[in-house]
């Protein structure tokens, strides 16, 4: 009878596997997979550019202000929230986010209004554009929420700007001649960017400050800020002349119990701080 059940159990993760889409597969993961699988989804639906894990400065504050994802097209600049929520999720009179046998399941997690953090974000980065050069058009610039996770339930009707799960599954790739009024209206508003500007807006955010990232096998991806290198002083001698400024890729081409990479390095030779905090 136990083997029936395990035989019943792998087959039933087989069949899932073979006939679930892709896109939507990792979205359970963590919540740094979930990320990156929305900017690789947006780019193939919309063109363009996505840049995730930004960390704009906020003249302000003094301060940055994490972005999730910034998605370049020759058409507009969208800043996009990933709420990798799963539960049951309510808004309160203020505009917050309750949700209800998520993650932790029989706890109650309240989160600020995803749209309003959006828009302050949006906000920062606009400003940080104009400093560096560049000037978006009115309606260059819109905001976005995007909740993937298939595990994600409610009844409230949100305001066109948050994209919900159902609607993200049914978002498909069109071209610009071929818009459809509810891919649209979901994503597109503003007028075409000018070419300079598409370029500038390109090149700006693509040495902006931003999140270090450790990507592992299976293509999942931890996002983090890298710390400094740990280990026997005879083996990080070598690293010592490192300047982070210098350095775009760290390439580990051999891992070990014992070792990383080619040095006899202790497992915590990069320390890296998750983002727990930012995090839903």
């Amino acid at each position: 009878m136990w083997m029936e059940i395990i035989c019943g159990l792998v087959l039933y993760q087989l069949v899932r596997r073979f006939f679930s889409d892709d896109e939507f597969a990792d979205v359970e993961t963590s919540d740094s997979t979930a990320l990156f699988s929305v900017a690789h989804r947006l780019e193939k639906l919309y063109g363009g550019k996505a840049f995730v894990g930004l960390r704009i400065p906020d003249a302000d504050t003094s301060s940055r202000q994490d972005v999730d994802i910034v998605l370049v097209t020759k058409d507009e600049v969208f800043v996009v929230a990933v709420k990798n929520l799963s539960g049951i999720v309510t808004v309160a009179s203020d505009g917050s986010w309750v949700c209800e046998g998520g993650k932790h399941h029989h706890t109650t997690e309240t989160y600020p209004d995803p749209l309003a953090e959006v828009k302050k974000q949006a906000s920062v980065l606009e400003s940080y554009l104009e400093q560096r050069g560049v000037t978006l058009l009115e309606g260059n610039l819109s905001c976005k929420v995007v909740i993937p996770n298939p595990s994600f339930r409610t009844i409230h009707a949100f305001p066109s700007e948050v994209i919900t799960y159902e609607e993200w599954q049914l978002m498909k790739p069109v071209s610009k001649s071929k818009l459809s009024g509810w891919v649209k209206g979901a994503f597109s508003t503003g007028k075409e960017m000018q070419e300079s500007s598409h370029q500038k807006t390109n090149f700006i955010l693509g040495t902006a400050p931003m999140w270090d990232r450790l990507e592992l096998k299976s293509s999942k991806i931890v996002l983090g800020e890298f710390l400094e290198f740990k280990g026997k002083q005879e083996d990080t001698a070598a690293l010592r002349n490192i300047k982070r400024s210098k350095v775009d890729r760290i390439s580990i081409q051999k891992t070990s119990m014992f070792g990383l990479g080619n040095f006899s390095l202790e497992l915590d030779i990069i320390c890296l701080h998750l983002l727990s905090h930012s995090r839903v």
